[in-house]
């Protein structure tokens, strides 16, 4: 198998979505939201496809990048303020295979991947499945626990974490002036998210995934 062809495929949909009223343009309120996100990670529809009203599935190239993305989706929806809204998503990685459009169409291990652990998830909101068993064990019991935390961000710390991943340079001040808050705010936000601790893990994550890559070129 060819690591250099591995790619990331997040297959997800919004909980509760239909309990969120509509906006004037008989759009779901969170619908613009998702879609800005999404923007953010790629092109529609040769990247990701927004499908049976609610739910979506997003391809990456760098698979390193799949769990940043992950929280960087959640943290667009909770940011909407609604309680019971949140996603459910899971990441398979592999190999990239067919790539149709649009992008629902397609095969290949990590959409395959992606697809099978979805369906399995039930009351969990985020998971993994790679090529290497051994590794998924470990990183599922990292969002596990990530996700203990980021399953009780309310609105402001939701946006306050999204802020914060779409200006990583950023300092409080400035992150503040962007939210039109006092730095403070930002400060107990993000400590109330658990922010540092989360993006700790996500780099741990992305380290172990590298790692995989290495072993896996050497096989």
């Amino acid at each position: 198998m060819n690591t250099q062809n591995f790619i990331a495929v997040i297959t997800a949909d919004l909980v509760n979505s239909r309990k969120i009223e509509l906006a004037d343009s008989g759009q779901p309120l969170w619908h613009k939201a998702l879609k800005a996100e999404l923007a953010n990670w790629g092109q529609s529809p040769t990247d990701w496809q927004i499908f049976r009203g609610d739910s979506f599935q997003l391809k990456l190239d760098t698979p390193a990048k799949a769990l940043l993305c992950a929280i960087s989706l959640k943290a667009a929806v909770r940011a909407l303020g609604f309680n019971e809204l949140d996603l459910r998503m899971a990441i398979g990685v592999g190999d990239q295979g067919f790539v149709a459009e649009p992008l629902t169409q397609s095969s290949g291990e990590a959409f395959v991947s992606s697809g099978l652990l979805f369906d399995k998830l039930k009351k969990r909101r985020l998971a993994i499945k790679t090529p290497w068993s051994e590794l998924d064990e470990q990183l599922n019991l990292y969002l596990d626990l990530a996700s203990l935390q980021m399953d009780r961000w309310n609105g402001h710390s939701a946006q306050t974490v999204a802020m914060a991943l779409k200006m990583p340079n950023a300092t409080q001040q400035q992150i503040a002036k962007a939210l039109e808050v006092p730095q403070s705010r930002v400060s107990e936000r993000l400590d109330r998210a658990g922010f540092e601790t989360i993006m700790a893990m996500e780099s741990y994550c992305r380290r172990l995934l590298d790692h995989g890559f290495v072993i896996k070129k050497r096989v």
